[in-house]
C-alpha cells in the first residue's frame, strides 16, 4: 500500500551535463525520498553513460525514448511507475536542501480535487551587470504557469487524460497544453510552497531565432484549445502581430521594387527599417549593451520577425486536420 505523498520522480535528458547537478542535488536534500527515480535518455544516439551515480542511494532506472521529444520522454516515464504521484524535473534545476520536506508538505496539503502541484522556480541572474536576453527569457520561467520544470501530478490525473500530447515536439507548450486538459478534466492545479532553481544554460547567439520554431507549436494550441487558450493558460502572447506587420512590410518593399515603384518601396523600406529598430532597441535597452550582445541583438531582429511568421504559416498548415481538445472553448 502506498500512502498519499508517495511519489516518483521523472527525469528527461538528452544528457546534458547539469544531469549530475540535478541529481546530486536531488539526492542530497533532506526529506522523504521518492519511490524512485526515472531518468529517461531521450538521445537518438546514446553516446556514453548518464551520471546516475550521482544520485547516491535513491532508487534509479533509466528508460530511453531514442530522440522522440520530452513529451514523449515524460509519458515513457510516468507510465513506467506505480506511485499515486509523479514530480517531472528537468535535467537543468536544482532542487534546494529542502526540497523533499517542502514537496511531501506540498503533496500532503493537496486536496481531492488537486491534480497537480507546481513548485516555485528561482532563476539566479547576474549581479554585476543588466541581464542579456537570453538570459530574460530564462527568466521568464519564474512566472509561468504549469511549468515541468518543477512540476508534480496525480497518477491518476495523467492516466485520465492520457498525458503529454507527442505532437508537441520541443520543450515548448507541451506542458501548458497538458495543464489545460487536466484542468478541463475537472481537476484544480496550484502551486506548492518548495523552491527549485533554474540556472540559466549556455547558449550561443542564435538560440532566439530556434526559438522561433516554438509559433508552430502556438498553432497547435489554437487548434487544439481556441483562441482563449492564452488567458486560461496564463501565457505571454509574444510579438507574432508585430512580426506579421515588418514581414509585411518587408514583402511590400520586394514587391513594389519588382513593380517599378520606387516611392512605394522606399517608404515601405522605411517603414520596414523603423518598426526592425524598435523591435531591436526593445532587446537592447533593458540588457548591458556589449558589443556582442548589441551584434546579436541587431542580426537577430532581423531574422526572427520572417522566420516567426514562417513557423507559424507551417504550423497552421501541419495542424490544420487536428480536431479541438474537449474543453476547449
Amino acid at each position: 500500500m502506498t500512502g498519499p505523498a508517495d511519489y516518483a520522480v521523472v527525469v528527461p535528458t538528452i544528457g546534458r551535463a547539469c544531469l549530475d547537478d540535478c541529481l546530486r542535488a536531488l539526492a542530497a536534500c533532506a526529506g522523504p525520498p521518492p519511490t524512485e527515480v526515472v531518468v529517461v535518455d531521450d538521445r537518438p544516439a546514446p553516446g556514453g553513460a548518464l551520471p546516475l551515480g550521482s544520485a547516491g542511494d535513491l532508487r534509479v532506472r533509466t528508460l530511453a525514448t531514442g530522440g522522440r521529444g520530452p513529451a514523449a520522454a515524460r509519458n515513457a516515464g510516468w507510465r513506467a511507475v506505480d506511485a499515486p504521484w509523479v514530480v517531472f524535473l528537468d535535467d537543468d534545476v536544482r532542487v534546494r536542501p529542502d526540497w523533499r520536506h517542502r514537496l511531501a508538505a506540498d503533496l500532503a496539503a493537496a486536496d481531492g480535487d488537486t491534480g497537480g502541484v507546481q513548485g516555485r522556480l528561482t532563476v539566479p541572474l547576474p549581479a554585476f551587470r543588466r541581464p542579456t536576453d537570453w538570459e530574460r527569457g530564462t527568466a521568464g520561467l519564474e512566472g509561468a504557469a504549469w511549468a515541468t520544470a518543477d512540476m508534480a501530478y496525480r497518477a491518476v490525473a495523467l492516466k485520465e487524460v492520457d498525458g503529454f500530447d507527442e505532437r508537441f515536439p520541443r520543450a515548448y507548450r507541451e506542458d501548458a497544453d497538458l495543464a489545460l486538459r487536466v484542468m478541463d478534466a475537472g481537476w484544480s492545479l496550484r502551486r506548492g510552497e518548495r523552491v527549485t532553481h533554474h540556472p540559466v544554460r549556455p547558449s550561443d547567439r542564435w538560440a532566439s531565432v530556434r526559438a522561433q520554431r516554438g509559433n508552430a507549436d502556438d498553432a497547435l494550441m489554437n487548434r487544439l484549445h481556441g483562441p482563449g487558450w492564452w488567458t486560461r493558460a496564463q501565457a505571454s502572447r509574444g510579438r507574432l502581430p508585430g512580426h506579421l506587420a515588418i514581414t509585411g512590410l518587408a514583402g511590400a518593399a520586394v514587391l513594389c521594387a519588382a513593380a517599378r515603384r520606387p516611392r512605394a518601396g522606399a517608404l515601405a523600406a522605411g517603414l520596414w527599417a523603423a518598426a526592425t529598430a524598435e523591435f531591436a532597441w526593445a532587446r537592447i535597452a533593458p540588457g548591458p549593451r556589449t558589443r556582442q550582445e548589441v551584434v546579436t541583438m541587431a542580426a537577430t531582429s532581423v531574422l526572427i520577425p520572417p522566420l516567426a511568421c514562417w513557423h507559424r504559416l507551417a504550423g497552421e498548415v501541419r495542424h490544420r486536420s487536428v480536431r479541438p481538445a474537449g474543453g476547449a472553448r
